[in-house]
């Protein structure tokens, strides 16, 4: 008697990494959305000078390399030994970066959002983050992505969907390039414009350990400037706003090529990544701008941690542009 066979899946089909992809094009732009996490995968502009990125991007079948584009929450950057305590309960929360003993990013980047609403220039991407280990909250997340001739936009809202507060914090991860990717030795010629007054000291885990001024230090950033050789890895604060209330970072290139990210009140802090740990293309090869809600290790601190109250729903906006 033979064996029965069994067939699973579907014959021919074969997941991706991030799951689907989602294309949205307007106003000369066009970004790669995708299902897992409800990252940015690609973000480029077209006009009759040709096709360039404004993000450091990876192929379909890549995974996420160093955070790239992806949505951290609820929280971002780092919560030290994983541990914190909120409203008298002491909680431990899975270690996601062993090696340095903490967990890192949130919860939500490696989840598969659902399609809320979709059309050629926008589309809305929707998780219910059902409790995890040291976090025992219902949070419902959308994200939002809309290209147009100011090209891109990205609102994340995080609603308190279950009984109890909730301690909560957002970011985002990605990795700006003022023009073609870098070669090597060309990001040192990139000027970044940085409006920020303070930095994040950190331990040799990377957790908080103080705060300092960035007055006449290789951390400032206030007037543009050549990276050089600087490595940064480092979390920013006090940013300073513009007339309209938007914060705005800047990176360039010699060549005239030029990229902003902006964020609205409320993204008050700013992890800055040169990628000098990461391997081959990645290498130095883009640089994270995370607008961020709060400072690492915020759960423990408390600075600008935010606490969501059932029901109560908070939303988050920045952006990337050409120029």
């Amino acid at each position: 008697m033979n064996a029965a066979k069994t067939t699973v899946g579907e014959v021919g089909t074969v997941a991706r990494p991030t799951g689907r992809q989602f294309t949205v094009q307007g106003g000369g732009y066009r970004a790669v959305i995708t299902e897992v996490g409800a990252g940015l995968r690609e973000l480029e502009q077209t006009t009759a000078q040709g096709t360039r990125p404004l993000v450091l991007g990876y192929g379909a079948d890549e995974f996420a390399h160093g955070g790239a584009g992806q949505l951290l929450a609820p929280w971002p950057n780092r919560v030290a030994d994983g541990r914190y305590r909120f409203d008298g309960e002491d909680r431990h929360l899975d270690l996601t970066e062993p090696a340095r003993h903490n967990a890192i990013h949130g919860l939500v980047r490696w989840d598969a959002f659902q399609v809320a609403e979709q059309s050629a220039d926008r589309i809305v991407l929707a998780l219910r983050m059902y409790p995890r280990p040291g976090y025992p909250h219902i949070l419902d997340l959308t994200a939002a992505y809309s290209v147009s001739d100011a090209g891109l936009e990205v609102e994340v809202t995080a609603r308190n969907a279950g009984s109890t507060a909730a301690p909560y914090g957002y970011a985002a991860h990605p990795y700006l390039t003022p023009g073609l990717p870098a070669t090597p030795g060309s990001i040192d010629q990139w000027t970044l414009h940085l409006p920020t007054e303070y930095r994040v000291e950190v331990d040799e885990r990377l957790n908080p350990s103080g705060l300092a001024d960035v007055d006449a230090s290789s951390y400032d950033f206030r007037a543009p400037r050549q990276l050089g050789t600087t490595s940064l890895d480092t979390a920013f604060g006090g940013l300073q706003r513009e007339l309209d209330g938007i914060g705005r970072v800047r990176l360039c290139e010699p060549g005239g090529g030029a990229v902003t990210l902006w964020m609205d009140r409320g993204l008050d802090w700013i992890q800055v990544f040169t990628a000098d740990p990461l391997n081959g293309d990645w290498h130095r090869g883009g640089v994270a701008v995370e607008p961020m809600t709060c400072p690492p290790d915020a759960f423990n601190s408390g600075t600008d941690l935010i606490r969501l109250e059932p029901g109560v729903a908070i939303g988050h906006r920045w952006g990337i542009h050409a120029g």
